[in-house]
């Protein structure tokens, strides 16, 4: 920690009271850099300057910045919730979570082309154009836009009509009935006017009355025998009644509410709320909030940052999970909506499934600044919590042991990186020189020896293979294993989160173990997901390796039989082709270029490998 004014600082937390109240964090410029409430003012700041190695990455240069600090006594720790609320709303500190209020107003605009086209618009134009609105909701808009074209099979493609009548084939949303096919030339202006005017009408009125005039057109068409553009008046009325239907039986059971999810990556966090009205999603918004110096505190800044004067306040916000202040937070939720509000975290039903949607939101938001996709950032962000971890895991390492008798045992060691596969790090290693094949010996082995290489290595470069430890550690197997790895760690003077993943009696992944019990996985999808394809990884990689291993142990007797070829030189053999098929491919002249091989051996041993004889059969090492 590069401040010098840390024991200063330790020093003046000896003087906090033991009494609620904010404190505020200051650089050497007297800039206020971050505001925080607390139950008990001592606790709370002296932990920021104790086990400072400790802290998140946040939180860990907030602390190297520190000046001094200032601190305000008050009643309560609602009071104290309070005014940090309204000091960081003054000061807009440096680490506290800024919320910008960028809404804008958008526009369903309507083009002054021959065949009017209907899109959405961030801004109100002197074009001509007809332009429906103001909204405040882009996802609004959009939706809206969306819906209406696909109801009245209005064209979104870029042709130009009438100039492009005729040139090229329908697209498939012709032939999918979601567009009449203006493309065609069988549709007239005045035609394509009226069905735009009833577009029109749908956006501004809703159904009422159209689907009414709809039929009785769809009637007089039937009558005059005019039966294609009755056809048409009835898919055009089954479209308006299915889109209406959607909107009103997606969610009946739920009231009037706002969905808060906060997900977070690697180096990113993201809140994202789905609002509900009348049981039907009316508005999506998400934030990007960076770094954090915790998900609860997160969650609490976000809360009463987001819900501040001009924002309507819902009777009921659902949140993906609790925190440490939620009653705090109600409370002062409370006093500004003027009537009760209540917090809650879903557990189960019709609102379980919309969390689900709030926090895949989230993830796809963090996918634009992770280039992961949302599956992969919600895996990592549910594995954190369900684990207990500070953060999401980034790099992870996992290991199998895999053995056939006491002769050949291996493990095999694979790492994902932001939930993929990273087979660059992935690593073999031999074990020697045990008696048993005993699987948590050779674990505490294994972990040994690959923590002895990132001491060797860890101050060289990224492209060293052991130069940067993981961030989460997974073994396959139980709690003993787990148990038998953790004085390794300790040995070394790690801390790194350490599991097993368990296995059933049909060998699929049930569980992930700790030392005092096991975590049941299996009702989180993602993270079953997750920790299945690492589990099957590691295992078809360590026994890959313990095939070929094996096989290059009982080649290397076989061809010590040839008159020449002793210990020594069948595994300099080895060593040189690297594997049994490269072996067989090279001539006589290339076995014996091959160091300390004659003509003669190099003749009996081409021999011997195209003999077909006692061969063992080849691989890959």
């Amino acid at each position: 920690m590069n401040n010098p004014r840390l024991e200063y600082l330790r020093r003046k937390t000896h003087h906090l009271p033991l009494e609620p109240g904010v404190y505020i964090m200051k650089n050497k410029a007297g800039q206020i850099i971050y505001i925080g409430k607390a139950k008990i003012l001592k606790n709370r700041v002296s932990s920021y300057f104790r086990s400072v190695e400790k802290h998140l990455p946040k939180v860990y240069r907030m602390v190297e910045q520190v000046h001094d600090f200032d601190y305000i006594v008050t009643d309560s720790e609602f009071e104290a919730l309070v005014l940090e609320c309204s000091l960081i709303k003054l000061h807009s500190p440096k680490y506290n979570i800024l919320l910008k209020d960028d809404k804008g107003y958008y526009y369903i605009r309507v083009s002054t082309e021959d065949y009017p086209r209907i899109t959405e618009s961030k801004q109100k134009l002197e074009d001509g154009a007809e332009y429906i609105g103001p909204y405040t909701s882009i996802f609004v808009v959009k939706q809206t836009v969306d819906e209406v074209n696909k109801a009245f099979a209005l064209p979104v493609c870029t042709r130009k009509f009438p100039e492009d009548f005729g040139k090229g084939r329908p697209c498939l949303n012709f032939h999918i009935k979601q567009c009449m096919g203006v493309c065609r030339g069988k549709i007239s202006k005045e035609e394509y006017g009226q069905i735009l005017g009833e577009a029109i009408q749908f956006i501004k009125g809703g159904t009422d009355g159209l689907l009414h005039a709809l039929e009785e057109r769809m009637a007089l068409a039937a009558e005059n025998l005019d039966f294609e553009r009755a056809a048409r008046y009835r898919d055009r009325i089954s479209a308006i009644r299915r889109i209406s239907e959607q909107q009103k039986v997606i969610f009946n059971g739920v009231q009037d509410q706002d969905f808060v999810a906060v997900v977070q990556s690697v180096d990113n966090v993201c809140a994202a709320v789905l609002k509900f009205r009348r049981g039907r999603l009316v508005d999506k918004e998400d934030f990007l909030l960076g770094e954090t110096i915790g998900l609860e505190a997160a969650r609490k800044e976000f809360l009463t940052g987001y819900y501040g004067p001009g924002r309507e306040i819902p009777k009921i916000i659902s949140l993906d999970e609790s925190f440490e202040d939620a009653g705090l937070v109600a409370q002062f939720l409370t006093k500004q909506a003027g009537r009760n509000v209540e917090l809650s975290v879903p557990m189960r039903g019709e609102r379980k499934k919309i969390m689900e949607m709030a926090k895949n939101n989230a993830a796809q938001k963090l996918t634009y600044t992770t280039g992961r996709t949302g599956k992969e950032v919600n895996a990592l962000d549910e594995l954190a919590r369900l684990l207990g971890l500070e953060k999401p895991p980034k790099y992870i390492e996992a290991y199998d042991i895999s053995n056939i008798g006491s002769s050949t045992i291996v493990a095999g060691m694979i790492t994902f990186e932001n939930g993929r596969p990273y087979k660059a790090g992935y690593k073999k290693f031999n074990i020697l020189g045990l008696n048993a094949p005993d699987d948590y010996q050779c674990m505490a082995h294994v972990l040994a020896r690959r923590l002895k290489r990132w001491e060797e290595q860890k101050t060289c470069s990224e492209h060293d293979s052991f130069y940067r430890l993981p961030d989460l550690i997974l073994l396959d197997g139980g709690k003993g294993h787990v148990n038998a790895v953790r004085p390794v760690l300790e040995s070394f003077g790690l801390s790194i989160p350490v599991f097993g993943m368990v296995k059933d009696d049909k060998h699929r992944t049930r569980a992930i173990a700790q030392n005092g019990g096991e975590i049941a996985i299996k009702a989180n999808r993602s993270v079953f997901t997750l920790i299945s394809s690492i589990q099957d990884e590691v295992h078809r990689f360590s026994i890959q390796f313990s095939r070929a291993k094996h096989q290059k142990t009982g080649f290397e007797l076989e061809i010590r039989k040839v008159p020449g070829i002793g210990e020594a030189r069948a595994r300099e053999l080895f060593r040189y082709f690297k594997t049994v098929k490269a072996m067989k491919k090279a001539s006589e002249e290339v076995l014996a270029a091959c160091p300390g091989m004659t003509k003669k051996t190099a003749a009996a041993l081409y021999d011997f490998l195209h003999s077909g004889e006692n061969l063992a059969p080849g691989g890959e090492d």
